[in-house]
């Protein structure tokens, strides 16, 4: 049983927590209701606020929609205003710009172009919006009047400023190619680069605004003049100057002065003279007919547009191309009636004159590329002209000498008398042979120095070997043809192998110029190394150098030797197939050492060729006509 003490202790703590929690409890109630009148104070502010944003909001909306349609109104009032400036320029356009027009584009381009500018978008304006304005008409007259301003403008520029190439700086440009030491071709300043610019615009306004095309047909007028001029000029300056100091040009020897052109002495009198003079004008004149054409097409390309260029160049150059063809058939003509009169010395211009044509046709066929057919076929026509005179004075020649078998003995007996040491009626028909034979080798003889003589004018020693050996065959052939070759041998036994001895000398002469290319890859010049072991750069780069040697000497002679010409079939398959049995087996070599060696990332750009496409392109030398 609990003390009476206890229980009173323990009452009085439990009234004690009870009190405690009244207290917390009452608190509690206090704090809620505080809670819930701050709830409703702030949903009463919220809801006050939310009506004061709704009323805000019903104001403020219609002013912001009636601003924006303010703003709309007033961009387009601007833009109004501005369309309403810009077609009132076009009204205006006609008597701003009347005044420049009137005056013309001299001296002032630019602004010219410019005012036809504006003048064109009112046209385009007027023709779009209003077809019916009197506007129109008036626009349109001063466009026509401005666009004929410039076509007259660019007459005008042109015929003022194309000028006439002297004689002297055609000599220059001729001759800077065969100067060692000059390293660029002389200029040529067809219009000053002002008056070029100004060309040029024209052009291309004519060209994308005027729908006009007349002004190509004014352009090569104007300057196949002065192309024309500039050769006959030349051709004067020649025949001037031979008349005044009796020393005609050698086509032979660059100028070293401007001003004074190099001679030569005169080699034969009188009629010869003339001949030489003519030959050497007409020679040059080939040669800058070449350079100027080239130079007037540099100069075509910036005026005219691309697709129309070709058929005015082809226009531009056909006066001076027909003058020179004329020319060129004059000395054919002049020819024929020289065999015809055995006058065979005056056949002899012939010879330096086809001569140049050939060697100067890869130029011209690259002159006239794009060119008509017809123009491209007037050089080959000539060409072919002169040599079928030449032939035919070689074979009037060699029949004429012939004619000396059908009468040896009187012949023989002409030479007889003329021997101090027989009297006319002591000499054997046996002696007059000899004598004969004697003769003949001394004409032999003449004309070897002559030849000789003539193939020092080249520069390269292969082209030489090559006249030397076509004109030894010739000779050979001819004796052993007209049996000859019999009358030569009373005197000189060897005289058939002495030319064969001289043929296959000169064939020798050529190979050599194969040497430059064969030794890039021969045996002794190649560098050793061992099988499977990695090149040094060293040998690589030698590797590769021996490669690029032989490519572009390959490619050069190639290129030079097609044009040469070997007229006898046989002799020519002979060179070529001796020519290429050599370069075959050396490059074939070469190849199988080098081929798989890994002296390159790039061997498609060492290895250009194999064997057989070498083979082939060495069968194409000495074909003019490919």
């Amino acid at each position: 049983m609990i003390p009476p003490q206890e229980a009173s202790a323990r009452r009085r703590e439990i009234e004690e927590k009870l009190k405690q929690e009244e207290e917390t409890l009452s608190f509690i109630r206090d704090s809620l209701e505080k809670s819930d009148q701050l709830t409703k104070n702030m949903v009463s502010i919220l809801s006050s606020f939310e009506s004061r944003l709704m009323k805000l909001e019903n104001s403020i909306i219609p002013v912001h929609k009636q601003t924006e349609n303010l703003q709309r109104l007033q961009e387009n009032v601007e833009k109004t205003l501005s369309c309403l400036d810009h077609v009132i320029s076009y009204y205006h356009v006609a008597s701003d710009t009347e005044k420049i027009i009137r005056e013309g584009p001299t001296g002032r381009l630019e602004e010219y172009l410019g005012s036809m500018a504006k003048i064109q978008k009112a046209v385009e304006y007027f023709q779009d919006n209003s077809p019916d304005s009197p506007e129109l008409n008036k626009v349109k007259l001063l466009f026509e009047r401005g666009k004929e301003s410039l076509e007259s403008e660019f007459r005008s520029l042109m015929t003022r400023h194309s000028k006439v190439v002297s004689p002297v700086l055609i000599l220059d440009l001729i001759s800077g190619e065969e100067e060692l030491e000059i390293q660029e071709e002389v200029p040529l300043e067809h219009l000053p680069e002002g008056v070029l610019l100004d060309v040029v615009r024209i052009s291309r306004w004519l060209v994308e605004y005027g729908r006009n095309q007349d002004f190509m047909n004014v352009y090569y007028q104007i300057r196949s003049s002065q192309l024309d001029r500039s050769i006959k000029g030349l051709r004067e300056h020649f025949r001037k100057n031979s008349s005044v100091s009796g020393v005609p040009y050698s086509p032979a020897i660059p100028n070293k002065r401007k001003d004074t052109p190099t001679k030569k002495p005169i080699k034969r009198p009188g009629r010869d003279d003339m001949l030489d003079v003519e030959t050497d004008a007409y020679i040059h004149c080939v040669s800058a007919f070449v350079k100027l054409a080239q130079s007037e097409y540099q100069l075509l390309v910036e005026v005219i547009p691309e697709h129309h260029q070709k058929k005015t160049f082809d226009s531009l150059i056909q006066d001076a191309l027909e003058g020179l063809m004329f020319e060129g058939e004059n000395i054919v003509s002049a020819a024929r009636k020289a065999i015809v009169r055995h006058d065979f010395s005056a056949v002899l211009a012939i010879f330096p004159i086809l001569r140049h044509l050939k060697q100067t046709k890869p130029e011209f066929d690259q002159v006239l590329q794009g060119t008509a057919a017809s123009t491209k076929n007037k050089l080959p026509g000539l060409i072919t002209s002169m040599e079928t005179v030449g032939a035919k004075a070689l074979e009037d020649f060699a029949d004429n000498i012939k004619q000396l078998l059908d009468f040896q003995e009187t012949a023989g007996a002409m030479l007889a008398s003329q021997e101090t040491s027989s009297s006319a009626t002591s000499y054997s028909s046996e002696f007059s042979r000899r004598l004969l034979s004697t003769y003949i080798c001394k004409v032999l003889g003449n004309l070897q120095l002559n030849l000789l003589s003539k193939s020092k004018v080249y520069e390269d020693p292969a082209l030489s070997a090559i006249f030397l050996h076509n004109n030894y065959n010739y000779i050979l052939k001819a004796l052993e043809k007209s049996e000859l070759i019999q009358l030569v041998a009373v005197t000189q036994k060897t005289a058939e192998r002495s030319y064969r001895e001289h043929i296959e000398q000169q064939i020798q002469t050529y190979q050599r110029s194969w040497l430059k290319v064969t030794d890039y890859i021969a045996e002794k010049n190649l560098p050793v190394f061992q099988p499977g072991v990695k090149l040094r750069d060293k040998e690589r780069q030698v590797i590769k150098e021996r490669f690029k040697g032989f490519n572009d000497g390959l490619e050069e002679l190639c290129k030079i030797q097609k044009a040469w010409a070997i007229p006898d079939t046989e002799q020519r398959d002979k060179i070529r197939q001796a020519q290429k049995r050599i370069v075959k087996e050396t490059y074939g070599a070469f190849l199988h050492r080098y081929a798989n060696v890994p002296f390159t990332k790039n061997p498609e750009k060492y290895i250009k060729y194999h064997v057989e496409q070498v083979g082939d392109m060495i069968d194409r030398l000495f074909d003019t006509s490919a």
